[in-house]
């Protein structure tokens, strides 16, 4: 006798990023250079205040984005990290039995949650060239379809789809299924043809935009992202999301770390100069890496990549590696990147 749901037991557990002391990690898309100025100082300010529960409704913080992203706050939800918007998101959307698709690979959570939220996952493979294939996710969607999944740039290829082909995409989803874009690396995007998709959709009502602060703003130790769509969608996120979630910390971090945007954008900068070295260098060994629109690349090396990542642990660097399907690799600093190039 199961004390739990038997499905659940051949769910794959989220794998994270492994950290080995003394090692390189290059494995969680992490950005290298430490907490954007002003942002340990306003969590050692707000620990002062840890014994009383944090704003539910995270209503400062919501205002600040929405006031920088040029909308009304009613639009706008927080959660810890945009995969538990995700979560929330799936809730709202989802009964059991209906469905969700999605690219694969993708963002390995995806699958994670579908399972438990009682959803029917439907994964459509990535093109040759690893990219989603929006013909055949249009093509797979039917009446019982309420939720279709568009990371972009896709978690862990780092390929993205650019305008015309999403355009084309999002007008062949019925209205009454929600388009979530999943933008958790957009601020590394210099591809003009890539979509900012507030900008392109934000006036369309089943499309809803996610977005974290873990990657390009630093704070994936605290774990904070947002959710745009209309007010129905995000008021309805709102309702489900776990009360106090986005702690005490994390909307002082947050708010801290929105004030120093100009900073982001140059260690941004940065990692994009070396994404453009790495993925140069690396495509002499590996011919077949995808451009990457990301902070991180893809090595499409299928069954070698468990080994190539053992390979890289013996010789200091700690990349992820996906069993029978390639390698993805975080840029670091440069000296970092020397010593993954080094590895190679």
């Amino acid at each position: 006798m199961s004390l739990t749901r038997p499905d659940l037991d051949a769910l794959p557990a989220y794998v994270p990023g492994r950290s080995v002391p003394g090692a390189i990690k290059l494995a969680s898309n992490e950005v290298p250079y430490g907490p954007l100025p002003g942002v340990v100082e306003a969590v050692t300010s707000a620990i002062s205040g840890v014994h009383r529960y944090p704003d539910l409704a995270a209503v400062e913080l919501r205002g600040r984005l929405a006031a920088r992203l040029g909308i009304d706050p009613e639009r706008v939800a927080t959660g810890c990290g945009s995969v538990a918007l995700f979560e929330h998101l799936f809730r709202v959307t989802c009964l059991p039995g209906d469905e969700a698709i999605y690219a694969w690979r993708s963002f390995e959570a995806y699958p994670i949650i579908a399972a438990t939220t009682a959803a029917t996952s439907v994964r459509v493979p990535n093109t040759t060239v690893h990219g989603h294939d929006l013909d055949a996710m249009a093509a797979a969607i039917t009446d019982r379809t309420r939720l279709v999944i568009v990371c972009n740039p896709n978690n862990p290829t780092g390929t993205a789809v650019r305008k015309a082909e999403l355009d084309a995409f999002i007008d062949r989803v019925p209205a009454d299924v929600i388009v979530a874009l999943d933008e958790a690396y957009r601020e590394f995007v210099t591809d003009p043809a890539v979509p900012d998709g507030l900008v392109e959709y934000g006036d369309r009502p089943n499309v809803v935009v996610l977005r974290t602060l873990s990657k390009a703003w630093g704070l994936a130790g605290l774990r904070i992202g947002y959710l745009v769509g209309s007010p129905e969608v995000a008021g309805a996120v709102r309702k489900v999301v776990t009360p106090f979630s986005t702690s005490l910390a994390a909307q002082a971090a947050a708010l801290a770390a929105l004030d120093a945007e100009a900073e982001m954008r140059r260690r941004v900068d940065l990692v994009v100069a070396e994404r453009a070295r790495v993925v140069e260098a690396v495509r002499k060994v590996f011919p077949d890496v995808p451009d990457t629109q990301a902070n991180f690349f893809w090595l499409p090396i299928g069954e070698q990549a468990l080994d190539f990542a053992a390979q890289c642990e013996r010789a200091g660097v700690i990349v992820r590696a996906f069993q029978g399907d390639g390698v993805r690799v975080t840029l670091g600093t440069p000296e970092e990147n020397d010593a993954f190039l080094g590895a190679l």
